[in-house]
């Protein structure tokens, strides 16, 4: 995928997700209070992996959670990585 059609892509996504620089991956941080509802976000993610069959990489702690898509197949975002972020986005919000 190219940075226009990323970028394009990013139009249909929560305005907190990031398109990397090089634009081969996209990530979105989430704050809160507290370890149990970042624990409970991860799982949702690990949840959503498994029905997707798309797998980010996720890192949680107290208060935190990380998620970073990319497609390693092909070194790069394919139209899943957006797939898998928009559902998410409505599972959350």
């Amino acid at each position: 995928m190219t940075a226009d059609e990323a970028n394009t892509h990013m139009a249909e996504l929560a305005s907190d997700w990031k398109l990397g620089a090089d634009a081969k991956t996209l990530s979105r941080h989430y704050a809160f209070k507290g370890f149990a509802k970042a624990t409970y976000l991860a799982n949702l993610c690990a949840w959503l992996a498994d029905q997707q069959g798309h797998h980010p990489d996720i890192a949680f702690g107290w208060g935190y959670v990380d998620v970073k898509l990319t497609t390693h197949e092909i070194g790069g975002l394919s139209e899943n990585d957006f797939i898998w972020a928009a559902k998410l986005d409505q599972l959350t919000e």
